[in-house]
């Protein structure tokens, strides 16, 4: 799973205005001098659905379930879903406290091949709890997908744990001003 050239130099420029300067807090205490905005890019109807006709080409063949890692997956996989046909499902990082008490919800993933959605990929943490979440509930999950891949290890910790890693951008496709963090 590699994106082209093509889709890079379409989209970069487009993705990158989702790339916002300030400071911001990542959940691990690191603060970063900017950041992708993934509700810029949702926000967006027209970049959502360019990006997931993007992504389009990075879904592995055979794939039966896309599963969006709230809160940034979860409008990938609603318009990657639309594009594609495959049903969605959606991830919680803990149980819902009420109500259904899910941590997975939409389209039963048990017995099925499941495609992990992620905005950003940095140190692939997220992605590979939320795989053993999938694997624990009996989906088969062997890829994940993300709109902009981070050089921070994300790739070979989940390459670790038998997950292959397709981006549609990486950090050195977007603009110099953009490309600092997330």
């Amino acid at each position: 799973m590699t994106r082209t050239t093509s889709i890079a130099a379409v989209l970069s420029a487009r993705i990158a205005a989702a790339c916002v300067d300030g400071p911001f807090t990542l959940a691990d205490g690191q603060v970063l001098d900017s950041y992708f905005d993934e509700f810029r890019l949702a926000g967006d109807p027209q970049l959502l659905h360019d990006v997931a006709k993007a992504m389009h080409a990075l879904v592995p063949a055979g794939a039966e379930v896309l599963a969006g890692v709230e809160l940034g997956g979860i409008p990938l996989v609603v318009a990657l879903s639309a594009v594609t046909g495959l049903p969605g499902a959606f991830l919680r990082r803990l149980p819902k406290r009420y109500g259904s008490q899910q941590q997975i919800e939409g389209t039963q993933v048990e017995g099925r091949r499941v495609v992990l959605i992620d905005d950003v990929v940095r140190t692939g943490g997220q992605l590979l709890s939320m795989a053993h979440v999938l694997r624990a509930a009996g989906g088969h999950v062997s890829d994940a997908l993300c709109i902009l891949e981070r050089p921070l290890g994300g790739r070979v910790l989940l390459d670790e744990h038998s997950i292959s890693l397709g981006s549609l951008l990486y950090e050195n496709d977007l603009p110099a001003s953009a490309g600092a963090a997330s």
